[in-house]
């Protein structure tokens, strides 16, 4: 059931985040952008995205690699259709981590380096 709430998180956010870049909101650029931003920010552990990054990557060899769970030479459509899954929802997990390094990025922005004033 988890597995199956983070595949629908994961496509809701795809859905959501191409309808705000439509809007007005970050676009696709500035979301790519922001990846070198956000891996740097989390290899100094300034940024919380270790694990959805590990999770990204992890996505992406899967896709790039020539060993596939499902093979499409044998299986044919029901081969390719869990890549077309993992592209969707690497996608979408792009989009949605992006969106919220942006808005963590912009909160930053406004925090003072300092003591507590007590």
């Amino acid at each position: 059931m988890g597995k199956t709430l983070h595949r629908r998180a994961a496509f809701i956010a795809l859905a959501r985040a191409l309808a705000v870049g439509v809007r007005g909101g970050p676009g696709l650029g500035a979301r790519l952008a922001a990846l070198p931003r956000m891996i740097l920010a989390t290899a100094r552990g300034r940024y919380d995205g270790g694990l959805r990054l590990a999770l990204m990557t992890a996505a992406t060899a899967y896709i790039i690699s020539p060993v596939d769970l499902l093979p499409e030479v044998p299986l044919a459509l029901l081969g390719l259709a869990d890549d077309a899954v993992m592209v969707t929802w690497l996608a979408g997990s792009v989009l949605a981590e992006t969106e919220r390094f942006l808005e963590w990025e912009a909160s930053q922005a406004s925090v003072v380096p300092g003591e507590m004033a007590g």
